[in-house]
């Protein structure tokens, strides 16, 4: 399973993009904006950082304007995919745009169905949000885990994303579920990387070595 960061803030992918553990990025609307700059901008910026997807999101809510703004957003930069909503509309312009050769990334899916359209529709990405699902009184994860099950069995070459990942067991989780990918938060990154027991055992050492020395 491959690691994305959620995220539109340039520093925070940098950081992470140096531990050397970071495949692509995935950005939405409310994280541009959170930032205060030129989507644009910020979207060039992010692809001379990281060498992977960059999913960048569609705002028009009709069919041809979704289609208009991916063909334009895709001359932005190669790695630049499409991110649509799983509305009729934002299926319709999967199917277009992908025919095309544009990459797009399905978002907002909720249900197995879902997912299955999209990838009927030659969706190369489904975002399947975890977090937002288990808040709903839903497993989310189970819907990671059928569609990685009815992607092996029908063939389908659509890759799951699995997002809204809310804390470190939901990265298990997503790889255990068969997701091909987890997009996660900056925050949620670094919980995963720090464990009490870690910093525990290197003071233990340094203790250790600095006795050593001594003696």
């Amino acid at each position: 399973m491959e690691l994305y960061i959620d995220t539109a803030n340039v520093k925070e992918i940098k950081e992470i993009s140096d531990w050397g553990v970071l495949s692509g990025v995935t950005t939405n609307p409310t994280l541009v904006a959170r930032e205060g700059r030129d989507f644009l901008e910020v979207i060039k910026e992010i692809c001379d950082i990281v060498d992977g997807p960059v999913s960048a999101e569609v705002i028009s809510e009709d069919m041809p304007g979704m289609i208009q703004e991916g063909r334009e957003k895709k001359n932005w930069h190669d790695n630049v995919v499409i991110k649509l909503p799983c509305t009729p509309a934002g299926i319709g312009a999967c199917s277009v745009l992908e025919a095309e050769g544009i990459h797009c990334n399905v978002t907002l899916v909720f249900s197995a169905a879902q997912g299955f359209l999209a990838a009927s529709a030659g969706a190369t990405f489904v975002s399947p949000f975890v977090g937002r699902l288990d808040d709903s009184g839903t497993d989310g994860m189970q819907v990671v885990e059928d569609l990685a099950e009815i992607f092996e069995l029908h063939g389908f070459n659509t890759r799951i994303i699995a997002a809204s990942i809310r804390n470190p067991n939901h990265i298990t989780a997503a790889a255990l579920a068969g997701a091909h990918i987890a997009t996660v938060p900056y925050s949620v990154i670094k919980k995963a990387i720090l464990h009490p027991l870690t910093d525990k055992g290197l003071v233990s050492f340094k203790r250790d070595w600095e006795a050593a020395q001594q003696a």
